[in-house]
């Protein structure tokens, strides 16, 4: 068991310096426009606040190359300004003397949130440099990042090898769910798995031969595994690299008697065709390519999914940002919703379509981590949480 935020004693006066995620959607303007995983982030600082540590924020948006006025935090300080209850304000640093005199000039429970750690180099490098110089801002480290924590980054990993660390509810929050969702399932455990790539899936693959009873695949990558069983997907998305790895796959869970269930139909254009017209088809041949799956698939994926005592989903089924995909996504989202079974959703893209059909309050789980997620349910673990003090009963 990792140290909690509640195992911390005597926080009243001292410098904490804790690691978010408030890597948001903004728009051009600095809209924000979906808070969830900044809302997700305030039980943790209102807590510290109200022990009257001095809590120092810190946190990376996007993937920029140095400074970029786009990727600022400054908005996320603004809405936090609303909605944290301390006095909240923000640096436009996150090393030196500047950021030095910010912090000494607070009173204890104020919250100050520090620039984007990604404008350094040294972050995504974890160089120990650039992390000791984060690390002589404060005399504690709490990590509440889970989206992250997949990475070693200077701020999340290199920090926490420096100072007496923690984690915040968030992590907390994740952690047990996710231990829970894979040591102890609720039977028959079914997951469901789209998008695009293969070669991002191979590993939660394997993983759910092991654990899972049955795997629904969807999205571009079903069409891989059609080819793997010698289907003709037209002009489809097919990772060809990894036709071995899905027929190994497939015969993983056939020897090991798990179900894996591909799509039985699809809808498709011909890229022959001028006026885009979508067509239903159970196979594809020549010029046809798949953007979603069909109205049969759509009824044998609901139906088993309505059987399951617990659900795990990653990715979309087919092209859902166009309405005219959209349905295969809506339909599995609207089954695992009305499902009796557990739901837990994870992967950033699959939040996004969740939260656009407004199911998120139907789902048991919503993980704020995208690759950080998939790879807790591959291994257990992740670097920056296992670098964090374990509790001491």
């Amino acid at each position: 068991m990792k140290r909690t935020i509640k195992d911390l004693a005597e926080l009243k006066g001292k410098v904490v310096l804790c690691r978010v995620d408030f890597n948001v959607p903004i728009d051009d303007v600095g809209r924000i426009l979906d808070a969830t995983r900044i809302m997700n982030a305030i039980p943790t600082i209102n807590y510290l606040s109200g022990q009257g540590a001095k809590v120092v924020l810190m946190s990376h948006l996007d993937r920029p190359k140095g400074y970029d006025i786009r990727k600022s935090l400054w908005p996320i300080a603004v809405l936090l300004m609303n909605k944290v209850k301390a006095n909240v304000t923000f640096c436009n640093q996150v090393v030196g003397d500047e950021v030095k005199s910010r912090i000494a000039a607070m009173e204890n429970g104020d919250v100050l949130l520090l620039e984007n750690v990604r404008f350094y180099q040294g972050e995504s490098e974890c160089d120990m440099n650039f992390a000791k110089q984060i690390a002589s801002l404060g005399q504690i480290f709490v990590n509440d990042a889970f989206g992250v924590a997949h990475r070693e980054n200077a701020s999340n990993y290199g920090v926490a090898r420096l100072l007496p660390n923690a984690i915040g509810f968030l992590m907390e929050k994740e952690i047990n769910a996710l231990t829970s969702f894979m040591e102890e399932p609720k039977k028959p455990f079914i997951a469901v798995l789209g998008g695009a790539k293969v070669e991002t899936k191979i590993n939660i693959l394997n993983k759910f031969v092991e654990k899972a009873d049955t795997i629904i695949i969807g999205g571009a990558m079903a069409y891989t595994f059609l080819v793997a069983q010698n289907e003709d997907v037209g002009t489809s998305i097919v990772s060809k690299n990894n036709l071995d790895v899905a027929r190994n796959i497939l015969q993983k869970a056939q020897m090991a008697g798990k179900k894996i269930l591909l799509p039985i139909d699809h809808l498709c254009i011909r890229d022959s065709d001028k006026k885009k017209k979508v067509l239903t088809v159970e196979q594809m041949i020549d010029d046809m390519k798949g953007y979603d799956i069909g109205p049969k698939t759509i009824e044998l994926y609901s139906k088993e999914i309505l059987t399951a005592g617990q659900i795990f989903w990653n990715g979309p089924m087919g092209l859902y940002e166009d309405n005219r995909f959209k349905k295969g996504t809506l339909q599995v989202a609207r089954a695992i919703a009305k499902a009796s079974g557990y739901s837990l959703v994870g992967g950033g893209d699959t939040v996004a379509a969740v939260n656009s059909f407004k199911l998120g309050k139907n789902m048991n789980y919503i993980s704020t981590g995208g690759g950080a997620t998939m790879k807790f349910l591959e291994e257990g673990s992740l670097p920056a949480i296992d670098v964090i003090q374990e509790k001491i009963s």
